[in-house]
């Protein structure tokens, strides 16, 4: 090979192409370490989601239940760490759309409706409905004989539940969660409940939910049929088919089997999904719990105020920031901008703030797609948060100072043009200081309310205080104690603002 290399070159260039040659030599390159693959993120909304996924009463940082040790023997099988992510349970499909997480699996059934929008994975688990009714109900036992006596069921939206209660024209009230309907039936606001069999027999007996079993019944046969899958975005076909290959190995090896009794979740219905093959009765527990931090309940509570805190401060700084050139431009400017300042304050006033931030987080990045451009309009959900916020409490603001400005009399402004000051002076300093005291208190008032009007971000996917308290209260049953606190904590918050809005006034009162 030397021999090919000009001698002109020199002894140190012939040495260094000679390397270089060797270098491209097969036997030289060493294969590089493959780079571990990122965690996927799986999505599911803890609140009330007995036995699927909820907080452990001994450790209220973990999250157990029968898809927790799911997911934990899915990351073991495909050598991959997976990532709980909190989600509203009615925006799953729209967030898996937005990319938000890489799939879901929170009891979901397949319907032709989800099918349309997601790729679901195989069934993982097969549901029937139970009805469940008082321990001393003696009109009726079974749904037919519940609808004969105009008796109201309770159950979820978009289930099986829902279809058949509408499919036999049976009387029924919708609900978001599924502790609620079981609590309206103990205290007599509803006649039934028909749900999953797994939710009803959770909820219909002692557990790590339910400390003391509910004064319930479970009455009439099992009915109906349902499918529970992992659904992933319409486009995502790989991640899918290898999560297909897992749950197979993991029904072969009999890990599914096993988890589903130790949720007592097995029954006979579940022998379709099982492949060829035969169980391993004593495995080793391939399941456990996903990777957590050791935190209290107390906590928890605090990590949720400190977000409430936060978007509150950081919504209310961009409303102020929006808010005076908004009123300026309604009391001095030409009179497009006039029209323009009006039409702002009349249309933020005029739509609902959650409307705006549905709007922001989840309809925003569809314009970008539907019109084809070449830019991203997706926003994290602090983001959309604190936008929707602002952009809405702008509008109250603007309002306010308009009102402020507009009660200083006109002499003001004569007074000071007569000592030579301009406008933008005398706006600055005589006719604003003695608006703001007049601002303040309206002011403070909408800094408070804000801090309750945050409790609605869970729709988007935001834990705060609100949200915190509903996943705790309802995976413990304790809603007494943790409303106690949840309210001190909004307490805290808040009447501090009062008393230094009072104190300010008075202060400057003297001035």
């Amino acid at each position: 090979m030397t021999s090919l290399i000009p001698a002109s070159l020199g002894v140190t260039g012939r040495l260094l192409i000679f390397g270089w040659l060797l270098s491209l030599a097969p036997w030289s390159r060493a294969q590089a370490p493959e780079a571990e693959p990122p965690p996927l993120r799986w999505a599911a909304d803890a609140e009330g989601g007995a036995p699927y996924i909820f907080i452990n009463p001994r450790n209220p940082a973990q999250n157990i239940g029968f898809e927790v040790d799911l997911a934990a023997a899915l990351a073991k099988e495909l050598k991959r760490p997976i990532h709980f992510v909190q989600y509203d349970f009615k925006n799953l499909i729209p967030g898996l759309d937005r990319g938000d997480f890489d799939f879901a699996m929170n009891g979901l059934e397949i319907t032709p409706d989800r099918l349309e929008k997601v790729r679901f994975s195989r069934p993982y688990y097969a549901f029937k409905l139970q009805l469940t009714v008082r321990e001393k109900e003696d009109r009726f036992d079974s749904l037919m004989g519940c609808k004969k006596v105009g008796g109201v069921v309770g159950t979820l939206e978009d289930t099986a539940a829902e279809r058949l209660l509408k499919q036999l024209n049976v009387r029924y009230k919708i609900y978001d969660g599924q502790v609620e309907p079981y609590l309206d039936l103990v205290q007599g606001r509803l006649d039934a409940v028909l749900l999953d069999l797994p939710i009803a027999l959770y909820y219909g007996q002692q557990s790590m939910v339910v400390p003391e079993p509910m004064p319930v019944k479970h009455v009439g046969d099992i009915v109906g049929r349902g499918y529970y899958a992992i659904a992933f975005k319409k486009n995502n076909d790989a991640l899918a088919r290898q999560i297909d290959a897992a749950l197979d190995r993991l029904f072969e090896q009999g890990v599914v089997r096993r988890l589903a009794q130790k949720w007592h979740l097995w029954n006979d219905h579940q022998e379709e999904f099982i492949p060829s093959g035969t169980f391993l009765e004593d495995l080793p527990d391939e399941g456990g719990d996903l990777p957590f931090e050791e935190k209290g309940y107390l906590l928890l509570l605090l990590d949720g105020a400190w977000v409430t805190i936060f978007l509150t401060v950081m919504s209310f700084a961009l409303a102020v920031f929006i808010a005076l050139p908004v009123a300026l431009c309604r009391l001095y400017g030409p009179w497009p901008l006039r029209a323009l300042a009006t039409l702002y304050v009349e249309f933020f006033r005029g739509i609902p703030v959650l409307l705006l931030l549905v709007f922001l987080y989840f309809g925003l990045p569809g314009i970008a797609e539907y019109y084809q451009l070449n830019i991203d309009l997706r926003l994290n959900a602090i983001t959309a948060a604190v936008l929707g916020f602002g952009l809405n409490y702008a509008a109250y603001e603007a309002e306010i100072y308009r009102a402020g400005i507009n009660a200083i009399p006109v002499g003001q402004w004569e007074a000071a043009a007569s000592l030579g000051m301009s406008p933008g002076m005398t706006f600055r300093r005589i006719i604003f200081p003695q608006a703001f005291k007049l601002i303040l208190p309206p002011m403070t008032n909408d800094f408070v309310a804000l801090f309750k009007d945050t409790s609605i971000v869970s729709i988007i996917a935001v834990v705060e205080l609100s949200k915190q308290y509903q996943i705790l209260a309802k995976s413990t049953g304790n809603y007494l104690e943790f409303g106690a606190i949840t309210a001190l904590l909004y307490l805290i918050m808040s009447v501090p603002l009062g008393y230094l809005s009072r104190h300010l006034e008075k202060r400057w009162s003297k001035a």
